[in-house]
């Protein structure tokens, strides 16, 4: 039975439905995502929504929805649901009667003595949708028509009414062809039995999406329906839909379809849950695979893809995986900074000081578990002093080795470090010059690079670099170090320290090499479990500073000020978690067990079965943000895997 499910009165209570949404994704980039009730409440949820590469290589809402109706007696009862101005239509929820996740989406539905399955899949590999109809049960001839509603747009814009649509349906087998617009590729609407459809354009004008108008953005759409199918249908009958790009043989989607559904897992617990939802955020693209960051409306950003990179591969027992991964996404490299943004988006950025960092521990994590130091430094070597030497060098704007061996990094009006919120061009938490985690990670970085080269070695990039880690770990102690604080600046920026509480020092603690001592660390782990810990994460700000955020809600400019200034980070967690364990090993191992499954409750809040971006500072901690971020589940993850080995 399905770990996630959902029976008649939750779903027929709009206010509990509604706020929970759902999502399939593949390797293409290709992915589906609604409420479990099928009514869309984002600009982003769509039944096929799929990265278009002629176009401008993002994703685009091709299908928005399919409506189905049921005709008996000559009476119709639609199905559908949609949020117009003042109210819902058609009010299909009423007659839904359970939803389950696993193998597949399924809803049932229920009107009089027809009992009708819906089962949703997207194709293992390929951006099509496959879509499963069952009558269970009738007691009288019964007619169904499916509805299809277009889009053909950017997940970011919306669709509004005009006269360029191009209203030609063609024939294809089984099925139509269809293309709204010159610059889109066509869709083929295909079924596994014979249908009639029947032409009927129209536009469907001011559909909402409640979750735009919360966050403060355009959230009224016009979609484009250019007809229906129609058949009769038998108790006991399935048929199949398919959506995609390529025209398929019809005799074939109901096998397809079954087979990708005996190849699907149950799953029964919460661990299983994340491990099949780690795989949705790997994606194969042109230039190689790409860890996406989050679902909707992230793509693949720089220091996410390394940060979540060891908890999805290796903390899911994939260390191939990894190795795969990681050799693609250092190809992004260039001048030692890893972009912001893949490469093969329009204009990438460079200008995360951190991001080749984490690139560096990630690698670290890895050479952990394989134990071949050797090895790693023939794969990965040139990739790590690629960035050493940079940033000692000081060959990229604004980041440099200081004299001292710590790592300064200031460019006026730019974010350099992962705290990069901006409000009209300017950072909302800028932390210039000496970043505490960007200093612990440079220290890491050099102390692992050392000690995988003498393994492999390579004498002069020993020599090279050997007196480095005891004069920056020096410096570091006494620069960041509060004596009277007791605990670390979280930067110091022309020799003035900052002495906000946030999380970025826990990252100090965590590291394998640490230029911290023992009572240091625990002095760390004291003010932060104190202030900033949550049972969703860590806050980015102690509740006792001025500018502290209670929630992350309002519009674009409100978030914005709270996202780093409160809002908590399930990710931060993995760090506090390997810093608490590293501290206090198996006598940990409760405490730190107990946090990772505070996340059970979240798979069946906000985005099911997968745990969320950002949640509130405040109690109840609610979720927010991006639905479904690989941060989070990664960092879960691989707390799961920290307990495994002690």
């Amino acid at each position: 039975m399905s770990f996630l499910q959902f029976d008649k009165t939750q779903l027929i209570n709009l206010e509990y439905s509604l706020s929970k949404e759902i999502l399939l994704a593949n390797p293409s980039g290709a992915y589906a995502s609604s409420t479990i009730i099928g009514c869309n409440t984002r600009k982003y949820h769509g039944l096929l929504v799929a990265p278009i590469t002629d176009y401008d290589g993002g994703r685009h809402v091709i299908l928005s929805s399919l409506d189905e109706t049921i005709v008996q007696h000559d009476q119709e009862f639609n199905l559908g649901i949609h949020k117009y101005p003042g109210e819902y239509y058609p009010k299909g929820h009423k007659y839904a009667r359970w939803f389950e996740m696993d193998p597949v989406w399924k809803m049932i539905y229920r009107v009089g003595g027809v009992v009708l399955q819906k089962e949703i899949l997207l194709d293992e590999k390929e951006a099509r949708l496959l879509v499963r109809y069952t009558l269970l049960e009738a007691h009288s001839p019964t007619i169904l028509k499916i509805k299809p509603f277009l889009a053909f747009r950017s997940v970011h814009a919306l669709s509004h009414a005009n006269m360029n649509v191009n209203k030609l349906v063609q024939e294809c087998r089984n099925g139509v062809y269809l293309k709204m617009y010159h610059d889109y590729p066509g869709l083929f609407l295909q079924t596994s039995k014979s249908f009639e459809f029947i032409t009927a354009p129209d536009w469907y004008n001011k559909i909402e999406y409640l979750k735009e108008q919360r966050r403060g953005y355009p959230y009224q759409e016009d979609l484009y329906v250019p007809g229906y199918f129609e058949c009769s249908i038998k108790t006991g009958e399935s048929f199949v839909l398919a959506a995609g790009f390529e025209e398929q043989a019809p005799t074939g989607l109901k096998k397809r379809l079954q087979s990708q559904i005996d190849k699907t897992p149950l799953r029964h617990t919460f661990e299983e849950v994340l491990a099949q939802t780690a795989k949705s955020f790997i994606i194969d693209t042109q230039n190689g695979p790409e860890i996406v960051s989050g679902y909707h409306w992230f793509g693949s950003y720089g220091r996410n893809c390394w940060i979540a990179l060891p908890g999805l591969t290796i903390g899911t027992g994939q260390p191939d995986l990894f190795d795969r991964l990681a050799k693609s996404l250092v190809k992004m490299l260039k001048n030692g900074l890893f972009p912001n943004h893949s490469p093969d988006r329009n204009n990438p950025v460079y200008r995360s000081v951190d991001g080749s960092l984490w690139m560096i521990w990630a690698i670290q994590q890895y050479a952990d578990y394989i134990n071949n130091g050797g090895q790693i430094w023939k794969s990965f070597g040139p990739a790590v002093k690629q960035v050493l030497f940079a940033y000692r060098d000081g060959i990229n704007q604004g980041i440099k080795m200081q004299e001292n061996g710590l790592l300064n990094a200031y460019v006026p009006n730019q974010s350099l470090t992962w705290m990069s919120a901006y409000l009209d061009g300017v950072p909302v938490t800028q932390r210039p010059g000496l970043a505490v985690e960007v200093n612990a990670l440079w220290y890491n970085a050099i102390c692992f690079a050392l000690k995988i080269a003498e393994e492999a070695g390579d004498i002069s990039f020993v020599s090279d670099w050997k007196d480095w880690p005891q004069i920056i770990e020096r410096n570091f102690k006494e620069i960041f170090w509060g004596k009277n604080e007791n605990y670390l600046a979280d930067y110091v920026f022309e020799g003035r320290a900052n002495w906000d509480v946030r999380p970025n020092q826990v990252i100090a603690v965590s590291l394998p090499f640490s230029p911290l001592e023992d009572e240091q660390k625990r002095a760390v782990l004291e003010i932060v479990q104190s202030e900033l810990l949550t049972p969703k994460g860590l806050r980015t700000l102690s509740p006792r500073h001025e500018d502290y955020k209670t929630s992350y809600e309002g519009d674009h400019v409100t978030r914005d000020l709270a996202y780093h200034q409160g809002t908590v980070r399930p990710w931060l967690l993995g760090h506090f978690a390997q810093a608490w364990l590293s501290l206090y090993g198996k006598s940990g191992k409760h405490f730190i067990n107990a946090l990772a499954h505070n996340f059970e409750e979240d798979m069946f809040e906000h985005g099911l079965g997968t745990i969320s971006e950002v949640y509130d500072g405040n109690p109840p901690h609610t979720p927010c943000g991006a639905i479904s971020s690989a941060a989070s589940v990664a960092e879960i993850l691989r707390i799961m895997y920290l307990l495994k080995k002690i």
